[in-house]
């Protein structure tokens, strides 16, 4: 704050004299002033930005009581105090949002890292049970389910760690290779079967290939899929199709259930944001998000179509 008292006095200082430049530069200094008490504010412990822009209207108060102890203020004198204190609130408050927003960006990155080890062993553990038991053994199934439980824990933290390097400009990390789409749509469906029960239907060209991060674009199907199981009607079959027209490829995954309003589906894609309905379900929202910045990495669209009656449709159109 003395810092900030002695660009304010410099400031209110007769301007007359001074040029455009030497105005301009003593406003940049109240800019970086402020900016700095912001970053600081923002790593002290349960400290707020309420509190932080009443730091400054109680400064307000206690200059104009200062200060007119000797004598009124000019107008020009009120608005330069007014005006330096206000760039200066936005100014510290803009900072303290980013400077938290960095904290918790760099905790996030760092627990979601440290978490794929104990992960990882849990695994490796599992898969080793999963060997003494032979077919039929009652046994098994848990097992399985546990790797299986496992493998979707492993994937939220990909998610987190891929929504972190989006955040800060980084791409995704696409290997791309030749790869039969109807084959890895049946891997997927038979693997969603495994934790949904018989809910699909598949309508697929067995020939359709692509070249194509086969592990991200797996990604993206299985999100949409397993979202329309969750969200669907639960007495109705969830199609997935595959086609392909001279242009491209195309993917649907269809299912029957309410609508989503025209207004939630613009949102559908941001991250951390969340249908009503969808709170009711775990998920952190951070899959359409992905899956849309994979399928565009591809040159391609992901788009939905969603009314009464009709169900709710997501269509992937990748390059053919």
């Amino acid at each position: 704050m003395p810092l900030y008292l002695n660009h304010l006095a410099d400031a209110i200082s007769d301007q007359s004299d001074k040029t455009s430049a030497q105005i301009q530069t003593t406003k940049l200094k109240s800019t970086h002033v402020g900016k700095q008490h912001g970053h600081e504010r923002a790593g002290y412990a349960d400290y707020t930005v309420s509190q932080l822009i009443l730091e400054y209207h109680i400064l307000r108060q206690v200059i104009f009581q200062v200060l007119e102890e000797e004598a009124p203020l000019e107008i020009r004198e009120r608005d330069i105090i007014i005006d330096s204190i206000e760039q200066a609130v936005n100014d510290a408050a803009t900072q303290f949002s980013d400077t938290l927003r960095d904290i918790q960006e760099m905790f996030m990155v760092t627990l979601t890292h440290d978490l794929r080890g104990p992960v990882n062993i849990v695994k490796m553990g599992t898969q080793l049970i999963l060997r003494r038991f032979e077919r039929g053994d009652a046994h098994l199934d848990i097992t399985v389910r546990m790797i299986s439980a496992i493998d979707r824990m492993d994937a939220m933290i990909q998610n987190l760690l891929d929504a972190s390097r989006l955040r800060a400009g980084q791409g995704l990390n696409l290997e791309f290779e030749e790869c039969n789409l109807h084959q890895l749509i049946k891997d997927i469906v038979e693997d969603l079967n495994f934790t949904y029960g018989d809910r699909f239907v598949v309508v697929s060209n067995s020939s359709i290939t692509s070249r194509c991060s086969r592990k991200q674009i797996r990604r993206v199907i299985e999100n949409l899929a397993s979202n329309a199981v969750k969200y669907g009607d639960p007495d109705t079959p969830v199609t997935v199709k595959l086609c392909e027209t001279d242009d491209h490829i195309c993917l649907t995954i269809h299912n029957q259930g309410p609508p989503i309003p025209p207004d939630t589906q613009s949102i559908l894609f941001q991250q951390f944001r969340r249908t009503p309905s969808a709170e009711e379900k775990t998920g952190w929202g951070l899959g359409l998000f992905l899956a849309k910045n994979i399928v565009e990495a591809h040159q391609g669209t992901i788009e939905i179509e969603s009314a009464a009656g009709k169900g709710t449709t997501f269509v992937v159109k990748l390059p053919a």
